[in-house]
């Protein structure tokens, strides 16, 4: 196998074989590397740095308050989690399904959801003003706690996650043991994980059977870790969050979203490492289709939200409603109507913006507006005292920005560092796939 390097990108050629596109980030330009890693460790130092300031200074440097005791802090938890339960979704439900068009996805998705989980798991920790006593919800577990649960559900899935994605690892890194130009460490590693990998029969029947194993248990855990994180709100007697349908609206837009962090990092590995040969545009565009299915069913969830809280009406429902629909709120929630459920409709439904670019355009308000949404869940109806007809407010401190800031940049830097390491493209999946299909 030739190993492609960055020079070849720069002059125009895509890798010439599926090896060779499988670890183009690896063999990419040292330098290009160094300096994608300086600029994206820059904003995580930054959000570091805000922490530890906020943690010898107290909450007291976010804008929480009396009355807005949860606030960006929570909305990434959320959302972060959200991104890797649709990544995970995706993955194990078109395996399962045997979707002949997941190939060239499904490793970028499965890398995706490990890194955001891990990076919204850390919100968590971020949040309580006295991390070191973290330690004893472990030694002293309180059983009717939902923290309890999200942190038993969220390690869970953590697991899962992993096993999904390490085990169809193990017949690419044995294609990748012998003569493909890496040496050092890495040829290492890739002997060491390849487990002694031949391909035969027996070997792949039982690679396969974990595989459909670990699949199906994770769809289960997935919709448990966001209803029960939907639990923490709609367990409350809080105006806006006692509803019985937060379970399913919490997972509807964690698919939501995550399909669309899925296709915006499929398209950046497409564009920046020329893998339009491996990572077609068919791939994308179904990605797209089912991140507007979605969006529709979401749309829904939030229509029936509104209208049943505003046709009642009732004296505790009615300030946060209206703070939402047409007062403070107002211009953020129409904003997220039409950025994030009407326009990523309209570009996928069009075939003239069903383009590659009007795809990532889609997913990318989608991200954007369903960070805005959960930060309307969650502060509108905090907002409100219920001792009184006063009304709180929040805005977010430069502690909270930082910190945020440094987390989203987080997400893309662990991909870099992971695929500089791990092939980017499920090679021995993608043929497995293609001879299914030539028989």
């Amino acid at each position: 196998m030739s190993v492609w390097s960055l020079d070849a990108r720069w002059r125009g050629d895509s890798p010439s074989s599926l090896d060779d596109a499988s670890v183009a980030p690896a063999v990419s330009s040292r330098r290009a590397f160094l300096l994608c890693v300086a600029a994206l460790a820059i904003p995580v130092a930054g959000g570091v740095v805000a922490y530890i300031y906020q943690l010898t200074q107290g909450l007291s440097v976010t804008g929480l308050n009396d009355e807005v005791f949860w606030g960006v802090y929570t909305v990434d938890l959320v959302t972060f989690i959200g991104f890797s339960y649709g990544g995970a979704l995706v993955s194990a439900i078109l395996r399962l399904t045997n979707a002949s068009w997941r190939g060239p996805i499904s490793r970028i998705a499965e890398a995706t959801a490990v890194v955001t989980l891990i990076i919204g798991a850390l919100f968590p920790i971020i949040h309580i003003g006295r991390p070191e006593r973290l330690w004893e919800m472990f030694v002293r577990p309180q059983i009717n706690s939902p923290q309890l649960w999200d942190m038993v559900a969220i390690g869970t899935y953590l697991l899962a996650t992993l096993v999904l994605f390490s085990l169809p690892l193990i017949p690419d890194l044995a294609r990748l043991r012998e003569g493909n130009g890496i040496g050092g460490w890495r040829a290492r590693l890739y002997r060491w994980g390849s487990f002694g990998w031949r391909g035969t029969e027996v070997q792949r029947r039982t690679l396969n059977r974990a595989l459909t194993i670990v699949a199906i248990a994770i769809v289960p855990l997935a919709i448990m870790v966001h209803t029960v994180l939907s639990y923490a709100f709609s367990l409350t007697s809080r105006p806006g969050w006692h509803s019985t349908i937060f379970g399913p609206y919490f997972v509807i837009a964690a698919v939501y979203s995550g399909i669309a962090i899925v296709i915006l990092a499929s398209v950046a590995y497409r564009r920046v490492y020329r893998l339009e040969k491996w990572i077609d545009e068919r791939s994308i565009r179904f990605l797209a289709y089912l991140m507007v299915a979605m969006g529709v069913a979401y749309a829904y969830f939030t229509f029936t939200e509104v209208t049943t809280a505003g046709y009642v009406g009732g004296r505790e429902e009615a300030p946060v409603l209206y703070g939402l629909m047409l007062d403070r709120y107002a211009p953020l929630f129409w904003g997220f109507v039409v950025m994030g459920l009407v326009v990523p409709v309209l570009l996928v439904a069009f075939r003239k913006t069903r383009t590659i670019a009007g795809i990532t355009i889609a997913a990318g308000l989608v991200v954007g507006a369903m960070w805005l949404k959960r930060f309307l869940i969650i502060v509108p109806t905090l907002a409100p005292s219920l001792l009184g007809d006063s009304y709180g407010s929040y805005t977010p401190s430069w502690v909270e920005l930082m910190v945020t800031v440094g987390a989203a940049a987080a997400i893309p830097l662990l991909l870099v560092l992971l695929f500089r390491v791990v092939p980017v493209l499920s090679a021995d999946e993608i043929e497995e796939l293609n001879d299914q299909v030539r028989s």
